[in-house]
């Protein structure tokens, strides 16, 4: 009550509260004259009434104060509950309006304004609207990304139909000199139709790995153990690279809970990338740490470093470090986001830094 008497008496003009004070005098005064000849009549007729008047006659100048001061605030009362429905219903038209300047976009501000009892319902307003225009970006962005994976697909997918359907025409004309060109053109076939078969699988993987249940089968992962395996079956492309695999273990319990196919993709993607472009360093080093909270595995190459530019969005689906888009030094495109939405899904983390001569990704998982 205290509040709401503070507030009003802000929102009524000074001006208009004198005059309703000067008003509920004059009512006063005209309710008394009113009432006295009522009293003075009751005054005759009831011996009770004549008693109690006798009593107050003694009490005669504190009487008169209370009885036209009741009088009185009975009045100020009346007005300050008409001036309370006008300031309530002052705010309630304010903030009408205001959401229908947004709504109409009239209203660049974004702000509703609402005062002291109106300040969770404007704050309240003000939510389910930002939460309509976020939504309303995510529907836009989600849009855009769709567009965006359509033509980079249709781009990747494009380049090796065209090569293909062109060497089978050249076959189909038998435009070739002898069997020893034939095979040559079967041979770039082949590799164009095996291109298109990683896009597809890369692009099928990425898309599964966007929904949040993708990862449906969990076990325990001895990480340590998942890299040996890792170290025997790449022995011979590191061999063929002129690289040596070198395994630094300084865990005591690497453990986690997650998907063990899923978790070997994405450790062969990044050592794929290390023997691709980290064959000038010669050696291709694994660190394994681990904490009372997380496993951290560090797959470190010393050949072309990351330039900076290209670190921010290493891991963006259809990015390449070589603008060029080539498929035989670039892959997909897709790999680094397949690896960092696996990684995402398994609540850990996967970072890249690169300087001159040296290129680690660090991956840190959560312990069982």
């Amino acid at each position: 009550m205290k509040n709401n008497l503070l507030h009003l008496w802000r929102f009524v003009p000074k001006w208009k509260i004198g005059m309703y004070f000067l008003l509920s005098f004059f009512l006063t005064i005209i309710t008394v004259m009113i009432l006295l000849p009522a009293l003075w009549y009751l005054e005759d007729n009831s011996r009770f009434i004549e008693s109690l008047l006798f009593i107050l006659s003694y009490f005669r100048s504190v009487f008169v104060f209370f009885f036209y001061g009741v009088i009185m605030c009975l009045y100020l009362l009346l007005f300050y509950q008409y001036e309370g429905k006008r300031y309530f219903a002052f705010y309630i038209r304010k903030m009408t309006e205001d959401v229908q300047k947004l709504v109409r976009g009239e209203w660049t501000s974004g702000v509703i304004s609402g005062k002291h009892e109106f300040e969770k319902l404007a704050e309240g307003i003000q939510t389910i609207i930002a939460k309509s225009e976020q939504a309303i970006l995510d529907v836009k962005k989600a849009e855009q990304l769709k567009n965006e994976l359509v033509t980079n697909v249709a781009h990747d997918l494009r380049s090796p139909l065209t090569s293909i359907i062109g060497y089978l025409d050249l076959i189909n004309e038998d435009r070739y000199r002898d069997e020893l060109e034939l095979r040559y053109y079967i041979q770039v076939i082949h590799a164009k139709t095996d291109s298109l078969h990683t896009l597809i699988n890369d692009i099928f993987e990425y898309t599964n790995m966007q929904n949040e249940q993708a990862i449906i089968q969990q076990h325990s992962i001895h990480i340590e153990e998942l890299l040996n395996q890792l170290a025997v079956q790449t022995q011979i492309q590191l061999e063929e690279a002129g690289m040596e695999w070198r395994q630094f273990n300084s865990a005591t319990d690497p453990v986690i809970i997650g998907n063990g196919t899923k978790l070997v993709r994405v450790f062969e993607n990044l050592i794929q990338n290390a023997i691709r472009y980290g064959s000038d360093g010669k050696f291709l080093d694994i660190r394994l740490n681990d904490n009372e909270k997380m496993v951290e595995i560090e797959i470190i190459n010393y050949g072309q470093h990351i330039p900076g530019v290209d670190l921010p969005h290493i891991f963006e689906r259809f990015y390449r470090v070589e603008k060029s888009r080539s498929q035989f030094t670039g892959g997909s495109g897709l790999g680094l986001a397949i690896a960092k939405s696996i990684i995402d899904l398994h609540g850990g983390t996967i970072e890249v830094t690169s300087v001159p001569g040296r290129t680690a990704f660090t991956i840190k998982l959560l312990k069982k």
